[in-house]
């Protein structure tokens, strides 16, 4: 576990400088969605590593990019609310083929992902791309072997523009898939897409741009072709009725809009309502407060979305009424 005297393994940061120095060792392990943002001294471990740690309380805060039920949030005694938002973009690795040169819709991805789609060239592909030049290379499929929440989202999404993957893969942190080659981490997908021909994965958009991956185009639920970009992310989120869900849990894909992107994406923090250690939670909340307040350029900078202001108003009233000390004071409270 990495514990580090300035926080920035959480927030919307990315240099240890920038961010408000504090006295006391705070520790974070989760998602690697957000882990470009969240940068140094952070766990990238994936969401159910993170839910692991904050449930055994071995970290001052999780992060997940599924969000928790209702129920488990209260059994756990745990308290939930997104700090950021991104895009899940399919990468693929085929000569001859730029990025957002090949369009893709849902469907056919789904049908990719189940096996049933075997070569670049299929009609499928060929019907939503009469002008490209598609190899007869078969398709290597890429998918994340560890608990991720990542994952969680790209399921959700197939689950919701197929019947036959929601029937027969469904979605979870972790699924059975049908085909393919696993990878730890958002990093090892890009990794692996990276250095093999043919092949296709799923991945965090900063990791398609960091590693110069080559990302599709997709064609969203108004039928309408769209690029990943921080403006189809807002687009998706625009509409989202962050208290329809307990721990503001509210699932961002397949939404409608003619410039949405359809696997647009939150990710939460998981912290204890009562934590063992109220003077490094307290701490992360300051923290968390400030990266909500100064650091929305930051996040834009590397292609995520900052909440928008009426939920971090909520939130801040959420850690008021819900995270206390030992004998009932709001912890954020103390915080500002």
């Amino acid at each position: 576990m990495k514990l580090f005297r300035t926080l920035t393994a959480a927030g919307i940061i990315a240099a240890a400088a920038i961010g408000p120095a504090v006295a006391l060792d705070i520790s974070g392990a989760g998602a690697t969605f957000p882990y470009p943002i969240y940068a140094k001294n952070y766990q990238s471990i994936g969401s159910g590593g993170g839910i692991k740690q904050i449930k055994a309380k071995t970290v001052t805060f999780g992060a997940s990019d599924a969000p928790l039920p209702g129920k488990e949030l209260d059994d756990s005694g745990l308290v939930q609310f997104p700090m950021v938002m991104g895009g899940i973009v399919p990468v693929v690795n085929v000569e001859g083929i730029k990025s957002g040169e090949l369009v893709l819709d849902g469907p056919t991805v789904a049908r990719i992902f189940l096996g049933e789609i075997k070569t670049w060239n299929d009609p499928a592909i060929a019907k939503l791309n009469p002008s490209a030049k598609l190899p007869s290379q078969p398709i290597a499929v890429v998918h994340r072997s560890d608990g991720s929440g990542t994952t969680y989202n790209f399921a959700y999404y197939l689950a919701e523009v197929s019947p036959e993957w929601k029937s027969k893969v469904g979605f979870n942190t972790s699924v059975e898939w049908p085909v393919g080659i696993g990878a730890k981490g958002n990093e090892g997908v890009a990794n692996n897409v990276g250095q093999t021909k043919g092949s296709i994965g799923y991945v965090e958009y900063a990791y398609a741009k960091q590693n110069k991956l080559t990302h599709t185009k997709m064609v969203n639920k108004d039928g309408k072709t769209v690029e990943p970009a921080s403006a189809s992310f807002q687009a998706a989120a625009a509409n989202a009725n962050w208290n329809s869900a307990p721990g503001y849990g509210v699932i961002l894909a397949n939404q409608p809009g003619a410039e949405s992107w359809p696997m647009t994406a939150a990710t939460w923090i998981l912290m204890y309502k009562k934590p063992q250690d109220p003077a490094a939670a307290t701490e992360a909340l300051k923290f968390f407060a400030w990266a909500y307040d100064k650091g929305a350029k930051m996040a834009e900078d590397l292609d995520y979305i900052p909440m928008p202001k009426n939920v971090v108003d909520s939130v801040k009233k959420t850690w008021g009424d819900e995270v206390k000390d030992a004998s009932g004071k709001p912890l954020y409270a103390m915080a500002h």
